[in-house]
């Protein structure tokens, strides 16, 4: 084999590094390089590849659209490459950075808590965990590992299931106590109904009444785009919110907020999926996170 193939894994690792940080002096830190040793290592690669992978001025640095996608070439092939040198040592055990991207709320309150024994099992593997509720591109090396709620779109994504996730309605007992406390659906055009801002197919909340399917218009003073920030509010009093069921579902126990209307929620839920680029090159840190996911999710129902 050409000194050159050797060469080339060094390359890739620099490339996604620079693209990594947006910085030639940021990446020559991690690297131990200087600026102008990346420099040439891009200009090597493009004059091989004939293309151009970046666009590079005095003050900012970007990727063409054959530079994504020899980032995303590259990274596959660095993990396979890491994965398979941990296959074959001694310890044999999934190592590595896991970039896992999970919603703000859902993600504080259910992920977290399950990573110290994660990490415990798999010292080997570090979680590096981003916490938000924008989509995050699997498929273009933004995360290994994304962890959404949701019908799931025509993509080349694995999804494995993790569960589901109802919606109650709730109001704290001090909000009730000013404002009364709703008992049929309609009740709640007198109250303030605090709503996401966000366009959804039908806009109304749904409830059941005699085995039908209604949707009610409610409308409040204070429109969010998260269901965390929702039950801030309810909490505080502001007024009453239909939100994620696993938002609530210690606030409820403990009596700081109250469910509403049970007798008439349509028991409509959204599916939790985890979502990576699967197949025979998975890297074993995925698989194992993702099927610890699955164990720990399926106790606590």
């Amino acid at each position: 084999m050409s000194r050159s193939m050797v060469d080339r894994a060094g390359e890739m690792e620099a490339f996604d590094a620079v693209a990594r940080t947006g910085s030639l002096s940021a990446a020559g830190r991690l690297l131990g390089l200087t600026p102008s040793a990346l420099s040439r290592i891009i200009s090597r690669i493009e004059s091989r590849l004939g293309v151009r992978l970046m666009i590079r001025t005095t003050r900012t640095l970007s990727l063409t659209p054959e530079g994504e996608a020899y980032r995303l070439a590259a990274r596959r092939i660095l993990a396979d490459m890491t994965e398979s040198e941990g296959a074959i040592s001694y310890q044999a055990s999934p190592r590595g950075r896991l970039r896992v991207s999970a919603s703000l709320a859902y993600g504080r309150l259910t992920i977290v808590p399950l990573l110290g024994e994660f990490v415990a099992l798999y010292p080997e593997i570090l979680v590096d965990l981003s916490l938000g509720d924008e989509l995050t591109d699997v498929l273009g090396g933004k995360a290994d590992v994304a962890i959404r709620f949701g019908p799931l779109s025509d993509s080349p994504l694995t999804a494995r299931r993790l569960g589901s996730n109802g919606r109650t309605i709730i109001a704290s007992p001090e909000y009730l106590k000013r404002a009364g406390t709703p008992t049929v659906p309609e009740d709640l055009l007198d109250h303030n109904c605090l709503n996401f801002n966000f366009r959804r197919a039908d806009p109304g909340w749904p409830f059941m009444r005699d085995g039908h399917q209604i949707a009610l218009n409610v409308g409040g003073n204070i429109e969010a785009n998260n269901g965390e920030t929702l039950v801030q509010l309810a909490q505080r009093g502001v007024g009453i919110a239909r939100v994620g069921s696993f938002h609530v579902e210690a606030d409820i126990a403990a009596g700081n907020l109250i469910a509403l209307l049970q007798l008439y929620n349509p028991g409509d839920t959204e599916d939790l999926n985890a979502l990576f680029v699967g197949g025979a090159s998975t890297p074993r840190r995925v698989r194992v996170f993702v099927d610890f996911l699955v164990e720990r999710l399926a106790e606590q129902r």
